[in-house]
């Protein structure tokens, strides 16, 4: 009788991780990548047609991307399990994309040696953290008191937040998010008001001061 195949697909817009990814899936007993994507417009057209057991994404690819487009495909297909790659540090952003849907998160450094753990625990119907993200969930559930400032903010708030700490203009955020000027203006004000800062010149200071960024 022949064994299940969980058919997989991947996406990331730079093709050596995509072809990483793949060496390593079709490694696995069991798993074998089917299909891949290399632009959120292409992700959502391959997932509304069908045929996928697991995904594994990148968040950052040209046209939709983030918590908006990990939103989309959860609308799409509510019952695929969604690995999420970032190069984003995982304790700032993955309480929030498991909130939005996903099964599990690997920070794009440790994906090599936790790739295959975490592939095999989505498709078991799962979810994954490392050992280290659980570690520190658990230690922010015995400490609720004072959280940092930017934890106050709304998903759409921090990925303004980030863009804005990269040194990203409104008009560059606009563009990227699909937003309005004046939309992102509202955004930058809401940052300033809740994280208790005075200028564009303090978000950068501060999301460098808090490691936010990925390391280049």
């Amino acid at each position: 009788m022949p064994k299940h195949q969980y058919r997989v697909l991947i996406a990331d817009d730079h093709p050596v991780v995509r072809q990483g990814i793949k060496q390593i899936l079709n490694a696995i007993d069991g798993i074998i990548v089917t299909g891949e994507a290399q632009s959120g417009d292409e992700l959502l057209t391959k997932v509304h047609g069908g045929g996928w057991d697991a995904l594994v994404m990148d968040l950052n690819m040209p046209g939709p991307q983030g918590l908006d487009l990990l939103r989309q495909i959860k609308r799409d297909a509510p019952n695929l399990p969604i690995l999420v790659l970032s190069v984003h540090p995982e304790d700032q952003l993955a309480v929030r994309l498991l909130k939005a849907g996903a099964s599990g998160y690997i920070a794009k450094e440790n994906a090599p040696d936790e790739l295959i753990a975490a592939i095999r625990k989505i498709c078991a119907g799962g979810t994954y953290v490392s050992a280290s993200l659980a570690e520190t969930l658990a230690e922010g559930l015995r400490q609720p008191a004072d959280q940092p400032p930017h934890k106050r903010l709304s998903d759409r708030e921090y990925q303004v937040l980030l863009l804005m700490g990269a040194g990203q203009s409104p008009t560059e955020i606009a563009t990227q998010l699909y937003l309005s000027i004046k939309t992102i203006s509202t955004y930058r004000a809401r940052i300033l008001d809740k994280m208790q800062l005075r200028s564009s010149a303090q978000i950068i200071q501060y999301v460098i001061r808090e490691g936010l960024l990925p390391d280049s």
